[in-house]
């Protein structure tokens, strides 16, 4: 195209900036370039560059500019692949000033699909948003994407670094992109965009897309001033942030690397008068979207909120971000940081990093791709006539479920096994376990989380730091960060603060739920339990002193119950806990229903002087006979602790005796007995030594436990 028809090109496209971003916008150059490479040359552009920068406009854009019949031939709709279609909705609305109509194919609007398929046919739809995940639904897969595919004008692939596993959130559902671009016809444009990517995840990433222009710009955040507080407690951080809210601008969010320090945080907060909401991957989808929408609009100081909030979350005005706790890459962190600040002149971040940060990176790391003698289990089992759900796969594999998932999509991507209705089937094509790329991916990480320690303690240039980190080859001293200058905010907490927290986070008490079904599939495996558990073999709703990940009890019962602790005797501390939970259990809003009249231990191999003393004492302090304990046969369960619930119960069934005098006891009484364990992690031993329990005789059964995994 001669040069007065490309600048003919870049006119048009200012005029839809501005109808997309207002009068003032101007095209950054390399905006322009990517667009000029999308509408004119029609190339594929991996385009990375800091959060804020306009990535979004280069794909609104170009649609507009590839659909404009006025200009030539009219392209198919723009095609959008996004980890998190909810967060695109301010997007959405932003492009539809531009003229630019979008549609969403999603599990929530199935009876849509007909309506919005036939849009695409007849070109009424510009933009097309879909989740990677949508790319393997069978129905999808089969019956829409193929012609999907063949009418693309545009192809999208938003938040792309997940696509690398060397990336900090790599998800194995984007690696089926290269189906989709395999099948796209010849000099159909596709645009990658991300603001988190070092140069080994940018390589990565443009390996897979083929001949790729990579735009890469300065990831410096001029209005963003990073500091670190070292707090030397949970409960000092909390105080800090009771302190110091206020003083943070305008609203913002506060992350953290649990669930339950989630919750925890924002009640501690709304305790002392701050309007918060908490967020994580396991509020209700309506709750979510209402709490986001408290923040847009200001209606609250901060959102608490996990990793679940990140990618996509757009509020140009957000004044700060906050971390109780680091994330385990300066990627990672960069990422989430990158939310604040992007049309305010200043936003304030901070890290409170904690001393347990780092078993919380090993949980998560252990989550990884499974050993191959697992991988093998799963192979074997799917070389099968019919397909096999997950469900029906757990009894067959010791692995929990969202970790059994990830594999089945890991091994699809690598084409060993295939999504079909009904389940999964193995295709019988060789398939190589990549041990040495899988050990070189963990040790980028460890390097990662080693990273995340210098960041915190580094006497240079903090934002300096994380775009070294991010390989960017401007990288310089900021001038604004804690370390450049003078910081804004001490580490000093008010005693009332303090004492506050501490009472907040001393406080004992988690409710156990109780299960009421058994796991699908156990038949299978000789196992004659299904379907819901007998009302009279239930037990009743427990309690524990805290969740081991809890940012009160949580580092206490770590030292006792974790992998590593010793067998010791009750402490005095913890065993006065215990008495605040029953006396609470008793007097609370809750109650148990009966005062038990007897004590009941699970009988342990790891910890008998632990769960011993502790049996005691509760006997003592409650003034009830200890009966004795519930002894365990045969290998104790699965090897680790992380096994899926089917497994628990295949390895535990059977495995526990009444023995003859407890039994005897047992049915002299009027009254539940209370059953005390150390540690419930999947809660199968509690629910079969409770069914134990009442087969021999037990009226009802409490659980009582030192700590809840998770």
């Amino acid at each position: 195209m001669e040069t007065a028809e490309r600048a003919g090109v870049r006119e048009r496209a200012e005029a839809v900036l501005r109808r997309l971003a207002g009068d003032h916008a101007r095209l950054r150059e390399d905006q322009w370039r990517a667009i000029e490479a999308l509408v004119v040359d029609r190339r594929r552009v991996l385009c990375v560059q800091r959060t804020g920068w306009g990535k979004s406009a280069v794909y609104f854009v170009a649609t507009a500019l590839l659909r404009d019949h006025e200009h030539g031939d009219q392209a198919g709709p723009t095609v959008i692949v996004s980890p998190l279609l909810a967060l695109m909705r301010n997007q959405v609305e932003a492009a539809a000033r531009a003229g630019i109509r979008a549609r969403t194919i999603n599990s929530a609007n199935l009876d849509e699909w007909d309506e919005i398929t036939a849009e695409i046919q007849t070109g009424a739809v510009d933009v097309l948003l879909i989740s990677p995940e949508r790319l393997n639904n069978p129905d999808f897969r089969d019956g829409v994407l193929p012609k999907l595919a063949a009418t693309t004008g545009l192809l999208v692939v938003d938040e792309a670094h997940c696509v690398s596993d060397w990336g900090h959130d790599f998800r194995p559902d984007y690696r089926r992109l290269r189906t989709f671009l395999a099948e796209l016809p010849d000099r159909t444009p596709v645009l990658a965009t991300t603001a988190t990517a070092n140069a080994r995840v940018t390589q990565d990433v443009a390996e897979q897309l083929g001949d790729a222009l990579i735009l890469r710009g300065t990831l410096d955040r001029e209005s963003l001033r990073l500091g670190v507080l070292d707090l030397p407690s949970p409960a000092h951080r909390l105080a800090w942030l009771a302190d110091h809210l206020d003083q943070l601008p305008g609203s913002g969010i506060i992350y953290t690397l649990t669930v339950a320090a989630a919750g925890e945080t924002a009640e501690f907060l709304r305790s002392r008068g701050y309007p918060v909401a908490s967020y994580s991957g396991q509020s209700d989808d309506a709750d979510r979207r209402a709490a986001e929408q408290d923040l847009l609009d200001n209606k609250i100081k901060a959102l608490v909120a996990t990793s679940a909030l990140g990618m996509g979350f757009d509020k140009p005005d957000l004044g700060f971000v906050v971390h109780l706790g680091a994330p385990p890459s300066p990627i990672a962190y960069y990422q989430q940081v990158g939310r604040a600040g992007r049309a305010v002149e200043h936003a304030e971040v901070l890290l409170l990093p904690g001393v347990e940060d780092a078993a919380i990176w090993r949980y998560f790391a252990s989550l990884a791709f499974p050993p191959e003698q697992q991988v093998r289990a799963v192979l074997a089992a799917l070389h099968t006539d019919r397909p096999l759900s997950t469900q029906a796969l757990e009894p067959l594999v010791d692995l929990r479920r969202a970790r059994l998932e990830l594999m089945l999509k890991v091994l699809d991507v690598d084409g060993a096994v295939r999504r079909v209705r009904g389940g999964w089937l193995a295709t019988g094509e060789p398939w190589v376990y990549d041990e040495a790329r899988l050990r070189r991916v963990a040790e980028a990480r460890t390097v990662e989380q080693q990273a995340m320690r210098e960041y915190a303690t580094t006497s240079d240039c903090r934002m300096r730091y994380l775009r070294e980190r991010l390989d960017d080859t401007g990288a310089a001293d900021c001038g604004r960060c804690d370390r450049c200058a003078d910081p804004l905010f001490t580490a000093d907490v008010s005693t009332a603060a303090l004492a506050a927290a501490q009472t907040f986070l001393g406080r004992p008490g988690v409710e156990i739920a109780p299960k009421k079904l058994w796991p699908t599939g156990l038949d299978a495996v000789g196992v004659p339990l299904k379907g819901r558990i007998a009302p009279a073999e239930q037990a009743l709703p427990g309690r524990s002193v805290g969740r081991l990940s809890d940012l009160g009890w949580g580092g206490r019962l770590r030292d006792l119950v974790g992998p590593d602790a010793p067998d010791t005797p009750v402490p005095d501390d913890v065993a006065g806990a215990v008495v605040e939970v029953l006396k609470a259990w008793a007097h609370g809003d809750d109650p148990w229903p009966r005062r038990p009249v007897a004590v009941v231990a699970v009988g342990s191999r790891r910890r008998p002087r632990l769960l011993g003393s502790l049996a005691d004492r509760i006997a003592t302090v409650g003034r009830l006979p200890l009966l004795g304990e519930v002894t365990t046969a045969g290998p104790g369960g699965p090897a680790g602790p992380r096994g899926n619930s089917a497994q628990r119960v295949r390895a535990l069934h059977d495995t526990f005796t009444v023995p003859t005098d407890l039994a005897d006891a047992l049915a002299g009484l009027d009254g539940p007995v209370l059953l005390v364990d150390d540690l419930i992690d999947s809660g199968w031993t509690m629910t079969l030594v409770a069914r134990a329990l009442r087969r021999a005789g037990a009226t009802d059964v409490l659980p009582l436990a030192l700590a809840v995994a998770g």
